[in-house]
């Protein structure tokens, strides 16, 4: 380039995404492989992409030896290639959620800013990122992020091509191979997320003779099964009856009765989408109720229900249908209302957005009120976290036996301050017309503020009291154990133990005491690990192996004392309690 040639300035859709990307990754890489894996999901997933990876079977999944029919194989590829092209650790673990996580982010940027425009599609996309949930969950190996990515690409895909013409026509292929990707990540469910919005949709927009015409609906789901059938077809083929049974458990299953213990009422995810979304909930229901009104004036008139106000109507439906079906389903968890953070973001969006330039919209009034009420009540919680610990801590220790001799410090109060300064802050900006959009920005960062606190000092913690223990032990034993030798774990399960062993693990709970019994008898080294307060409910045939290691209230014992304990992660002498 001449030295007299002008750089040209970047757009400002280059530099959001810049931003975006800065954030996102800020937010979702760092610090990932700093705590050990949760039980159960995150590690029983992991464990499983392991075995893969190990086995060279990739088309039966297998957790701890064991068939593992609960999820489908898709994420397990992604995460198996991730080991092979990185090595086996947390952090690559995790890496495909990340990756995920951040892909969504700009993927919904990109849909925002050619359907909204620039301002609504910065809005919507750090909405999206700033919630506790979204980058809770993207920072952990599970099957939700592949299917989040998957069904808002199918999402989106339907809009731009449905409504589309001439060449956009083409982004109508990627609703059918959005949902066929999503059902090999997670099952069904990644063909019902998609169409609980497109189904109903099209149904109050009087649209099925439209999509029928210009939807390729026939090539186009013919597609989908050609991806995700074959898959499905192979274990049936391999495991036949055994493998249907299994996933029906785990599809009609978990919807019609509580699985693992996953229950609640129906008001369950009321809360979860409150303090999840937060603060960006405020604006959601408002942004609802608005939409609903528009709709009763569009049926009676039976308008086409395309352009802004048709999408917003279509991130309505899909919002309210995703929220009432996993409000129905028997089985909950926080985490099964993701789907729908796309949509939501996009309409809490649109609704800021519009405080910005104009008089308040209809719903302005209540939003506000909801997000004070509920960032009062969120700092409330988080302050009070270290009195509600210290009245908690005997049940706390069942599970986590380091919560007898440590506390969670002072960061919950220190995150409840944030939050109630921002908050305040946001009361104070948001009734000024001309620093209205300054609020948005004392929400953002104070959100922002809040994860970076638990990133940077909440997590670490947690890893190195609670979570790692008894997988630093499991490592070692890994270590010392041939291939005939056994390890058991004694206790509540934890199928992250097989993960950082290396190896099949024996779980016995209290009072299966004949379970030790061929163990106890067979001639190779056995190793146990068990909190210590579980000690002398061991059996006689193994109560005399010798401790050698203890940490946090978490013990290795051994049939033979002589151990290798020299491995990264394994506790130091100065941390052994």
């Amino acid at each position: 380039m001449p030295a007299d040639t002008p750089t040209a300035p970047l757009s400002a859709r280059t530099l959001h995404l810049l931003l975006l990307a800065v954030c996102g990754g800020l937010l979702l890489f760092t610090g990932l492989g700093d705590m050990g894996l949760t039980d159960r999901d995150e590690g029983s997933n992991a464990e499983a992409a392991r075995e893969m990876l190990d086995t060279g079977d990739w088309i039966s999944p297998t957790l701890n030896g064991e068939p593992r029919y609960a999820k489908p194989a898709g994420t397990y590829w992604m995460t198996a290639g991730v080991y092979a092209l990185f090595g086996v650790s947390e952090f690559t673990a995790r890496l495909p959620s990340a990756a995920f996580g951040l892909a969504l982010l700009l993927l919904h940027y990109l849909f925002l800013h050619r359907t909204l425009g620039p301002t609504v599609a910065l809005c919507g996309s750090l909405m999206l990122l700033l919630n506790v949930e979204f980058v809770s969950i993207h920072r952990m190996a599970l099957t939700d992020p592949a299917l989040v990515l998957f069904t808002t690409l199918a999402a989106g895909g339907f809009w731009l091509g449905f409504h589309g013409r001439g060449r956009d026509r083409r982004f109508l292929w990627l609703f059918y191979i959005g949902m066929a990707l999503a059902t090999l990540a997670k099952g069904p469910v990644g063909l019902l997320i998609p169409l609980l919005g497109v189904a109903p949709y099209l149904t109050l927009t009087r649209q099925w003779p439209a999509y029928v015409a210009r939807g390729r609906p026939l090539l186009g789901w013919a597609v989908c099964v050609l991806i995700a059938a074959p898959w499905y077809l192979a274990m049936l083929s391999i495991h036949g009856t055994e493998y249907l049974a299994a996933a029906q458990a785990h599809t009609l299953g978990r919807f019609a009765n509580p699985m693992e213990g996953h229950g609640g009422t129906i008001l369950f995810y009321v809360p979860v989408l409150l303090l999840g979304f937060f603060p960006w909930s405020g604006w959601l229901l408002p942004a609802l109720v608005h939409e609903w009104r528009n709709w009763k004036s569009w049926w009676m008139n039976a308008r086409p229900a395309g352009g802004e106000q048709g999408l917003l109507l279509f991130c309505a439906v899909w919002v309210a249908a995703l929220f009432v079906f996993f409000s129905l389903s028997a089985t909950r968890l926080p985490h099964y209302i993701l789907p729908l953070y796309p949509p939501a973001a996009l309409l809490a969006a649109v609704l800021c957005a519009r405080a910005f330039t104009r008089t308040p919209p209809p719903g302005f009034t209540a939003a506000t009120r909801i997000i004070l009420v509920t960032g009062y009540l969120f700092s409330g919680l988080l302050v009070s976290v270290p009195l509600v610990y210290e009245r908690m801590r005997p049940v706390i220790a069942e599970h986590f036996p380091a919560a007898r001799q440590v506390g969670v410090g002072a960061a919950p109060v220190v995150m409840g301050v944030v939050v109630f300064l921002g908050v305040a802050l946001f009361r104070h900006l948001v009734r000024r017309d001309a620093r209205r959009e300054r609020a948005f920005w004392t929400l953002a960062g104070m959100t922002g503020t809040l994860l970076l606190i638990v990133i940077l000092f909440v997590l670490p913690r947690v890893g190195r009291y609670f979570i790692n223990p008894p997988q630093q032990l499991a490592a070692v034993a890994g270590l010392n154990l041939a291939p005939d030798d056994a390890l058991i774990h004694f206790g509540r399960k934890l199928p992250s133990l097989s993960f950082y062993a290396k190896r099949r693990v024996h779980f016995i709970n209290p009072g299966e005491d004949e379970k030790f019994a061929p163990h106890a008898e067979a001639d190779g080294r056995v190793m146990i690990i068990l909190p210590t307060r579980l000690h002398t409910r061991l059996p006689a045939s193994v109560s005399s192996f010798a401790p050698i290691l203890q940490r946090y209230g978490v013990v290795l014992l051994s049939s033979d004392p002589m151990v290798q304990t020299t491995i990264t992660g394994a506790p130091s002498r100065g941390d052994r309690r």
